[in-house]
């Protein structure tokens, strides 16, 4: 078994899911475990300047560099140690099966659950190729923990190997990424690069710089219950305005009905009572324009709904999340994209270049000055329980970031 996937599989059973609800910094304690790991091992590899924020849960350290400062600046990469909230990450139970056979895998026999190539027919392009798959009562948590193993084994490689030319290197591993606050507490200056790679893709070949803008927007209704006996002109049912609302919005900009650069509204979730009513939106588009419109149709909507039900009623907050990277990285920093294009040519990788239908880290990183497009890892099926992994993919991105080391950067 190579150190890559020998790494992954110990990293993923230390559960690291993170809490959307939680008051916290980081959200959940337990993401401290694999950041000290995280924090022993660089030290152990003999990295520089490892540093473990024990407050807010960052590891970042260094790797000098080897190319004689050829390379005047430094280069960064970037994983996070959280997994999604939406599946359980406790007790993962990773499994590789050798020489997969293209066919349905059952991942619990006794529960009946079946990866099934019907739902995911992108899984037949690895056939005879070894994948990680879990007994699917678990997410795998590939997202991104194989970020971080490749990332790790990617370090661990330059320093045994003192005579690869490359510019100095920085690594940074972070929490609470899937609920949006992985850069919250980034210390960009420890982290000390000029540009960077979130290692946090999908499958081999995937390059983005392309990301949602991102927006929530939460809605409040205020009802008036009356017995219904005598309700007449007088009853205002916030349970029924919330359900207009949601109505009035284009039904086919759902996330169920888009893809590739189409935005949406996603009712995230809608609750209440004659009296009070609450919706939870995400706004999502690729383009500003576009994104701008559809936040103001939802204050526009709650105006209409206040105007129609009387003053107070219907009130909406929307804030930003994050914004679209291309605006940071193209045209200024494209050589990024290409160096990655041209070292995957080399290892005889397609790159696909694609928009996300998400965001990254590197979202917010690019806003703060840190032009940071995002590299594939492996995966598939992200925070869910028939997520999988390829082996020989993590293995190759593994050479694709030490590749990526002796890039020129401008």
């Amino acid at each position: 078994m190579t150190e890559v996937i020998e790494r992954f599989l110990r990293y993923v059973k230390i559960d690291t899911q993170s809490s959307e609800g939680s008051q916290t910094n980081p959200s959940t304690a337990k993401q401290h475990d694999l950041a000290k790991l995280l924090y022993d091992e660089l030290r152990e590899m003999g990295a520089a300047d490892v540093f473990y924020d024990e407050e807010n849960c960052y590891v970042y350290a260094k790797i000098p560099a080897t190319d004689n400062g050829e390379q005047a600046k430094t280069l960064g990469f970037i994983s996070h140690i959280d997994t999604s909230p939406e599946t359980s990450g406790e007790n993962v139970k990773p499994r590789i099966i050798e020489d997969y056979d293209g066919e349905d895998i059952t991942l619990n026999k006794e529960q009946g659950i079946v990866l099934r190539t019907t739902v995911f027919p992108e899984i037949k392009a690895y056939k005879g190729q070894s994948l990680i798959v879990t007994d699917g009562t678990t997410l795998l948590g590939a997202d991104d923990k194989a970020g971080v193993a490749e990332i790790m084994t990617m370090a661990k490689y330059l320093i045994d190997h003192p005579e690869v030319r490359h510019g100095r290197i920085a690594i940074a591993f972070t929490p609470d990424e899937e609920i949006g606050a992985g850069t919250d507490r980034f210390d960009l200056e420890r982290f000390g690069a000029d540009y960077a790679y979130t290692v946090d893709g999908g499958g081999i070949g995937e390059l983005e710089y392309e990301t949602f803008n991102a927006a929530s927007a939460d809605i409040t209704v205020k009802g008036v219950n009356v017995h219904t006996g005598e309700a007449k002109n007088k009853m205002i049912n916030a349970a029924r305005i919330a359900v207009e609302f949601d109505s009035l919005l284009p039904p086919e900009q759902k996330p169920e009905f888009t893809e590739g650069r189409e935005g949406f509204f996603h009712l995230m979730s809608i609750e209440g009572s004659t009296e009070n009513a609450q919706l939870s939106y995400l706004i999502r588009d690729h383009d500003r324009n576009r994104f701008e419109k559809k936040k103001q149709l939802i204050q526009k909507t709650a105006e209409l709904l206040d105007l129609r039900y009387g003053s107070g009623t219907v009130t909406a907050v929307v804030e930003d999340t994050y914004y679209n990277m291309r605006e940071k990285i193209d045209p200024d920093f494209m050589f990024l994209i290409d160096n990655a294009v041209e070292c995957m040519n080399e290892l005889g990788v397609t790159p696909i270049i694609q928009p996300i239908r998400g965001g990254t880290d590197g979202s917010s990183l690019s806003f703060k000055g840190l032009p940071c497009p995002n590299i594939c890892t492996g995966g598939h099926n992200y925070h869910g329980r028939y997520e999988y992994c390829c082996v020989q993919s993590m293995e190759k991105i593994v050479n694709l970031l030490i590749k990526l080391t002796s890039r020129k950067l401008k």
